[in-house]
C-alpha cells in the first residue's frame, strides 16, 4: 500500500521534463500514473481497516512528497549555487518545501477516502477523483501560489485532448487525466462491487460496466494518442528579434571597469541587428530541422526587438542605458522591450521602490510605458513572511528586494497590442489571459532561466508558457537571458529556437489575434466549478459519515 503511493509518485515523475525537453511519447505516464495512489486509496487495506482517513491522508501526503522532491529537485540547486546558504540548508530547504506542497495530495487521499466511506461505493469515489484533484490544484494555485506543472501539462504536445485549454484552461486536461486514470483502476485494479437495485451507487454501477466502460477505454485511448495530432499552423505576418546575451548570473554583471559598459552595450546592439540567419525549427536538443532567414537585398526593419529579463546593469534611470536605447530604437527603426530595473519615489512612504520590469521604447526613441512585475518568486525577489521568517535574510544573501507591480498593461506598438510578462509569470494561467483580454494580440514572455542551470526547470518553464499560448490562442515570444528563447504559436506548438547558453539572437516570425477564448473571457470558472462540486461532495460525505458514526 505504502510502496503503491511511492510508485504513484514515481511514474508521475515521468510526463514531466527531467534534465531536458520532454520526449511527447513519455506523456502516455500521465494516463496511469495515479492507478497505484487510487488503489492503496481504495482498496480494502486501506479503507477496511480502523482509522482509514488518517491512512487515505499520509498515503496521499506520501505520495506528494515524494513527487514534488522529485519533479522540484532544482530548487536545492538553485539555493546551494546561489543562495549563500550553509552546507545542508539547500537539502533540508526542499525537504520543508516537499512537506509543506505535498499536503495538497494528502488532503486529495483524504477526501477520496472520506468520499468512499459515507457512500460505501468505490465507483462513487472514482467518480469523484476527477473534481477532487482539480480542486487541489486550484488550491494549489490560489493559497501557497505554486501552480508548477500541473497534471495536465503533461499533455502540452496533444493535439487533441490540449484543445480543452482555450475552454477550461489546464485544468480541464487534469480533469480527464485522472478520469482516465480512475476508470481504469475501476475495470483492472480494483474487485468488482455486486451490487442489486436499491443498494446506493447500483444505477452507477450499471452505468459503468460492460460496454459503456469498453467505449470509455476507447475513447482515452483515443485521445491519449493525439500527440500524433497536428494542429493548424498559422502563418507569421511580423518579424522580431529576440536577444540572447547569456550572461552569467553569477558573475560580475556590474560593468564597472573601463570599457566594459561600452563592449557590452554594442554586443547587444550587434545581436540586435541579427535578422538574416539560421534557428532550430522546434525544440533545441529535440533533433528539430535547422531553417533559415534569408533576407532580401535591400534593407529591412524588425517589428520589435525584445531584450531578455537578465542580470545586467539596466536601470531605467540611467542616462548611458537610456541614451543606447534611444540610439537602438532609431537606428534599427524599431520599438524595443527590454528587461530592466525600475524605480518610483514614493512620496507617501519617502522611500523608493526597484521594480523587475519591462521597458517598452518606440521606434522613434520615446519612452512608450514600463510593465512592473506583479507575480514575483519567493525567496528569489522577495522574502514570505518576512516577520516570521526573520531569519531567512541570513540565509539566502542573494535574494534580491523588489516591489511588486500594481496592473497588467497592453501597449500599442506600430498599430498592434502588446503583452508583456515576467518569467516566473508564465505558470499562472489566470494572470497571463490578463493581457489577452486587455487586448494584448501578441504575448512577450521575458525571463532569465540561467538560476536553473541545466535542471528540468527551463523546460518545464517552457511548456508552462507553451499551454498559456494555447489557452488564449496567443503567440508569444519568449526571450530569456539563457534559453530556452522561442516563438510559440497560439497552438503551443515551437516554431522556432536557439541553443541554450549560447550568445545569439533568434530572428522570430510570429503574427498577431484578437479573437477571445472562452478561457480568456471567463478564467478558471472550470476549476472553480469542481472546487464547489468537491466541498458540497465532501459536505455532505462527512455529515453522512459523522450520523453513521452516532447512530452506531
Amino acid at each position: 500500500m505504502w510502496a503503491a503511493a511511492g510508485l504513484s509518485a514515481g511514474l508521475l515523475e515521468l510526463p514531466f521534463p527531467l534534465a531536458g525537453p520532454l520526449p511527447a511519447w513519455r506523456s502516455i505516464f500521465a494516463w496511469f500514473a495515479l492507478i497505484p495512489l487510487l488503489w492503496a486509496l481504495l482498496s480494502p487495506a486501506c479503507t477496511g481497516r480502523p482509522r482509514p482517513l488518517r491512512r487515505g491522508f499520509l498515503l496521499g501526503y506520501l505520495c506528494g512528497i515524494l513527487w514534488y522532491g522529485g519533479n522540484c529537485y532544482w530548487v536545492r540547486d538553485v539555493m546551494g549555487q546561489y543562495g549563500d546558504m550553509p552546507l545542508g540548508a539547500p537539502t533540508l530547504l526542499l525537504v520543508a518545501f516537499s512537506l509543506y506542497l505535498g499536503l495538497y495530495f494528502g488532503l486529495f487521499g483524504f477526501a477520496l477516502v472520506l468520499v468512499r466511506k459515507a457512500t460505501g461505493s468505490t465507483r462513487l469515489a472514482l467518480v469523484a477523483a476527477p473534481f477532487l484533484w482539480v480542486a487541489m490544484e486550484l488550491a494549489a494555485a490560489r493559497i501557497t501560489s505554486f501552480p508548477w506543472d500541473q497534471l495536465g501539462y503533461s499533455q502540452v504536445d496533444n493535439g487533441i485532448l490540449n484543445q480543452l485549454a482555450p475552454w477550461t484552461g489546464v485544468y480541464g486536461i487534469s480533469f480527464v487525466l485522472m478520469a482516465a486514470n480512475a476508470l481504469i483502476t475501476d475495470v483492472f485494479a480494483l474487485p468488482t462491487q455486486a451490487l442489486s437495485p436499491g443498494q446506493p451507487g447500483w444505477r452507477l454501477h450499471v452505468l459503468l460496466s460492460g460496454k459503456v466502460r469498453a467505449l470509455g477505454m476507447c475513447f482515452f485511448g483515443f485521445v491519449a494518442g493525439g500527440f500524433h495530432a497536428s494542429p493548424p499552423k498559422p502563418a507569421p505576418t511580423a518579424t522580431a528579434v529576440l536577444v540572447q546575451p547569456n550572461l552569467d548570473v553569477a558573475g560580475d554583471n556590474r560593468w564597472a571597469r573601463p570599457g566594459q559598459w561600452e563592449s557590452h552595450i554594442a554586443d547587444f546592439k550587434r545581436l540586435a541587428d541579427e535578422q538574416c540567419k539560421t534557428y532550430i525549427a522546434g525544440i533545441p536538443q529535440t533533433g528539430a530541422p535547422q531553417g533559415e532567414v534569408v533576407c532580401p537585398p535591400y534593407a529591412t526593419h524588425p517589428d520589435l526587438i525584445v531584450w531578455p529579463e537578465s542580470p545586467a546593469p539596466f536601470v531605467e534611470a540611467d542616462a548611458r542605458f537610456q541614451q543606447a536605447l534611444v540610439g537602438i530604437a532609431r537606428q534599427e527603426q524599431t520599438p524595443l522591450v527590454v528587461g530592466t530595473l525600475g524605480e518610483d519615489f514614493s512620496a507617501e512612504e519617502q522611500t523608493w521602490h526597484t521594480y523587475n520590469s519591462a521597458l517598452i521604447v518606440g521606434a522613434d526613441g520615446a519612452r512608450v510605458g514600463r510593465y512592473d512585475k506583479i507575480h514575483l518568486v519567493p525567496f528569489g525577489e522577495y522574502i514570505p513572511f518576512q516577520h516570521l521568517l526573520f531569519f531567512a535574510h541570513k540565509l539566502t544573501g542573494q535574494v534580491s528586494t523588489f516591489s511588486r507591480g500594481d496592473a497588467h498593461k497592453v501597449f500599442r506598438l506600430n498599430g498592434h497590442s502588446y503583452g508583456v510578462f515576467i518569467c516566473y509569470e508564465a505558470v499562472f494561467a489566470d494572470e497571463v489571459r490578463e493581457f489577452a483580454q486587455l487586448g494584448a494580440e501578441v504575448l512577450v514572455n521575458i525571463s532569465d532561466d540561467g538560476w536553473y542551470g541545466d535542471t528540468s526547470a527551463p523546460w518545464q518553464h517552457l511548456n508552462m508558457a507553451r499551454m498559456r499560448a494555447i489557452e488564449n490562442r496567443r503567440w508569444i515570444l519568449r526571450d530569456t537571458n539563457n534559453g530556452v528563447t522561442a516563438v510559440i504559436d497560439p497552438y503551443g506548438r515551437v516554431r522556432q529556437s536557439i541553443p541554450r547558453h549560447a550568445v545569439d539572437a533568434l530572428p522570430a516570425n510570429y503574427g498577431f489575434r484578437s479573437d477571445i477564448t472562452f478561457y480568456t473571457a471567463h478564467d478558471d470558472v472550470f476549476a472553480y466549478l469542481c472546487v464547489l462540486l468537491s466541498f458540497i461532495g465532501i459536505a455532505w460525505s462527512a455529515r453522512k459519515l459523522l450520523r453513521q458514526k452516532i447512530a452506531a
